[in-house]
């Protein structure tokens, strides 16, 4: 698969990274006007750094649009006239629905809306995908690449929004939680490396015991308090202090940040 990304920021970058670690395209083109997060593959073997936004798109299959919102429009409407009905259109830009690129491109090309996390870097986002009807039959495609970087679950498109929310500020949900753990070890007696990796490796713990056993994770918090005992003294201080109710209002507060995306 011939493979472009345009926007080599933050996500764009950590999905060049993802690609490339997995060698998960035959060419990689990487457009932007600071290629700086990229410019380390400019000699790699089938890797191209370019600012040519329209060579990307000429040379590729696919095109991945890591842009911010206010940016993709301007970008598409540069390349409009590059894109014809084989290839295959993604964005990640959080709030851009697919209508608004259907209006610049048309309904007629195959547009597929993709929502990873900067996990992806490192294979192991959680991307949410949602397809134009003209791209149903490329979804199947787009899990074959996003896959390679992780796991995929393919939503209705009137859910990207939450999935945004979830799994692409969810990273930072949780990097909050491991450093309050962070802090909290080191509070008790333990050195800084040493607080931070025993908050990492029991988070990781964590998710993985939910992933491999399917238990819900309330079964998994009964395995580990005891009548009376130290876990379930440190839970109850936690709820009164609201620790459920402040990462739901969180997540219901950044959803509604998102959806002003859409007018703006």
């Amino acid at each position: 698969m011939k493979i472009a990304i345009i926007g080599t920021g933050n996500l764009g970058s950590a999905i060049a990274k993802g690609l490339i670690k997995n060698k998960a395209f035959t060419t990689l083109y990487l457009s932007d006007r600071n290629t700086a997060n990229v410019d380390e593959y400019k000699t790699d073997d089938n890797i191209t750094v370019t600012n040519d936004n329209i060579l990307a798109v000429e040379q590729s299959d696919m095109v991945i649009f890591a842009l911010q919102p206010k940016h993709i429009d301007k970008v598409l409407e540069s390349v409009v006239s590059k894109i014809t009905d084989k290839h295959i259109i993604i964005s990640v830009a959080a709030g851009v629905e697919i209508p608004r690129i259907e209006n610049i491109v048309g309904s007629d090309k195959n547009i597929i809306r993709v929502m990873p996390n900067t996990a992806i870097s490192i294979g192991k986002s959680m991307t949410c995908i949602a397809a134009n009807e003209k791209a149903q039959d490329k979804v199947t495609l787009a899990q074959d690449i996003f896959n390679l970087l992780g796991t995929t679950l393919v939503i209705p498109e009137d859910l990207i929004q939450a999935a945004t929310v979830i799994c692409a500020s969810g990273i930072a949900f949780w990097m909050r939680l491991v450093r309050a753990t962070t802090q909290g070890a080191i509070q008790l007696g333990f050195e800084a490396h040493e607080a931070h990796e025993l908050a990492t490796q029991t988070c990781f713990g964590a998710a993985s015991l939910l992933i491999e056993s399917g238990r819900h994770p309330e079964q998994e918090i009964d395995r580990v308090t005891t009548p009376s005992g130290c876990t379930i003294e440190g839970l109850n201080a936690m709820e009164h202090q609201g620790l459920s109710s402040a990462l739901i209002q969180g997540i219901v507060a950044s959803f509604e940040k998102i959806n002003q995306l859409k007018t703006n």
